[in-house]
């Protein structure tokens, strides 16, 4: 049986349709907290493509009320940022518009919607009744995916080109084609990517001396090949930019000179959005590295801080599997109970967790088994748990391959040889490392190192 209405939905370019493979509500909550400063201080006028994302995310909650209210936001950002040819860019909000009132089974609202859609691609004279393949719709969709996440650089960077082969000098299109370039770099370290993403950025800020937004990216861009301008840009994002995020970001191009400057930079944007969660996270890992000092009153004062700004962090965003394992770990400064019921705790979570969010509570459990308690049987299922998990997490897999080395070195001195090699087989078997035997000892780089590694 045919389901016209559904049909005509499924035509449509809008958030909707588009895929952008957001796995839960939790991630859903995490995106829309990163999305509130970038619709209120986007230097580009893309605030409706951002309002509209939002109601997207907001229905994903079932929060089909609030959803409307962000499309009547986006109507009214359209309208002021794109006078001369506000129906054209309405599209996207208006398919969204369907969507939603089709969740709410309010079939009146639903053909509203489709007629204006209809009536603005007959205008365009658009092969398709309730779609039109025009650049404001690319650019909004290129905006979209960034929004979700930089691994989408790519794909938005592709959207963008589109909506430029046709309007060739559009700067809203040019800016978000060098954000989508910084952002692919950012995933591939590609040199050709770096040079591309410079060059666009730059042409950016030629055109728009005040967009602190890709001064921080070429900052970014710059820090390995030309560290002073590099700096330069980011103390005229860090004094100037009154977004919280883009001065979240420009804060880690100082944490490995200047961890106090980092602070401040934080502490400044705290100050501009108290409720924004991720420069309270940011803060405390930043008191977390302030540990390694001797004990005393700096390094109790470092875990007071510590624990109050994860503490904050996890109000704003109760759901942070990775706030609640730094907080179990600073808690552990005081009191190891503390910590193990934070592990306890995430190991009845853990089920509908992400892949990711699965091997870190693995991780940090083996290794408050191993470095707490001495228990390296109970660290090493813990390990071995984390690298059974499916998926191609590189940065998880490394961490798992030095603590498993480790953990096998730790056997070997103390004489258990039969489960060091058994540490060295599973190596092998699920691929973390190539092993080869020689003489009857496991021979491979860093196990033939002596003594034990510190955590």
């Amino acid at each position: 049986m045919s389901r016209p209405l559904r049909s005509k939905l499924e035509s449509l370019q809008c958030h909707f349709t588009w895929d952008f493979e957001i796995k839960d509500k939790v991630e859903a909550v995490h995106i829309l907290q990163i999305l509130a400063p970038q619709a209120q201080h986007t230097p580009h006028r893309n605030r409706g493509a951002y309002l509209a994302m939002r109601a997207y995310l907001q229905h994903l909650q079932g929060n089909y009320q609030e959803a409307l209210d962000s499309l009547r936001e986006a109507e009214g950002a359209l309208k002021r940022d794109h006078p001369a040819n506000f129906s054209r860019q309405a599209l996207v909000t208006y398919g969204n518009y369907a969507w939603v009132y089709y969740r709410l089974v309010n079939y009146d609202m639903v053909d509203l919607y489709l007629g204006r859609i209809h009536d603005i691609c007959r205008s365009l004279a658009s092969p398709e009744a309730y779609s039109a393949m025009i650049p404001e719709i690319q650019a909004q969709k290129g905006w979209s995916l960034l929004a979700v996440g930089f691994r989408n650089g790519d794909e938005a960077a592709e959207c963008f080109r589109k909506a430029l082969a046709v309007v060739e000098s559009n700067e809203e299109y040019q800016a978000g084609l060098a954000v989508s370039v910084f952002a692919s770099w950012t995933h591939s370290s590609n040199a050709e990517q770096r040079e591309e993403a410079q060059k666009l950025l730059e042409e950016v800020i030629a055109r728009q001396p005040q967009n602190y937004e890709a001064k921080a990216y070429l900052a970014q861009v710059l820090k390995d090949v030309d560290t002073e301008r590099a700096l330069c840009l980011a103390d005229d994002v860090a004094r100037e930019s009154v977004n919280p995020e883009v001065l979240r970001n420009i804060s880690k191009l100082y944490k490995p000179q200047s961890l106090p400057r980092t602070i401040s930079i934080l502490k400044k944007a705290i100050a501009l959005d108290p409720g924004y969660h991720l420069p309270h996270y940011d803060l405390g890992l930043c008191y977390l590295k302030q540990l390694g000092s001797p004990p005393g009153d700096v390094r109790e004062e470092a875990v007071e801080a510590a624990i109050e700004s994860f503490k904050r962090a996890l109000e704003k965003d109760p759901f942070s599997i990775f706030t609640q394992l730094k907080l179990a770990k600073v808690y552990g400064e005081r009191s190891p109970a503390y910590e193990e019921e934070i592990y306890l705790n995430l190991m009845e979570e853990l089920p509908g967790a992400s892949k990711r969010c699965q091997q870190s509570i693995y991780i940090n459990w083996g290794d408050f088994f191993f470095y707490k308690k001495g228990m390296k049987s109970q660290a090493l299922e813990m390990y071995q748990a984390a690298a059974r998990i499916p998926g191609n997490l590189a940065f998880e897999r490394k961490q798992l391959e030095i603590r498993l080395e480790r953990l096998a070195r730790v056997f070997r001195e103390d004489g258990e040889m039969d489960q060091a090699r058994a540490i060295y087989s599973f190596l092998e078997e699920t691929g973390l490392r190539v092993t080869s035997q020689q003489d009857g000892s496991w021979r491979r780089g860093s196990w033939r190192e002596n003594g034990r590694a510190q955590q």
